[in-house]
């Protein structure tokens, strides 16, 4: 056999397991009413004194840090 013939073989059987699995848990995610509705938790009075953040993101994901509504033009990512 082939580098490529075990190569493929490999490729082969990666998929069918992918596949398989796939079909085992599909029906358990479709499954209606098994999962609760997600309730948003009361906010608490430390969170309401604290200001919100800008959250604009970068294109490497980072958030910036600055206050909700800054009015300066650059942003601070962490």
């Amino acid at each position: 056999m082939s580098k490529m013939d075990g190569l493929r073989a490999m490729r082969e059987a990666r998929y069918a397991e992918n596949a398989a699995r796939a079909k085992s848990t599909a029906p358990a995610a479709k499954k209606a009413g098994t999962t609760k509705p997600r309730v948003p938790a009361a906010p608490d009075s430390a969170e309401a004194v604290e200001p919100t953040l800008c959250g604009h993101r970068n294109m490497s994901g980072r958030s910036c840090t600055r206050e909700h509504g800054h009015a300066a033009k650059s942003h601070r990512y962490s």
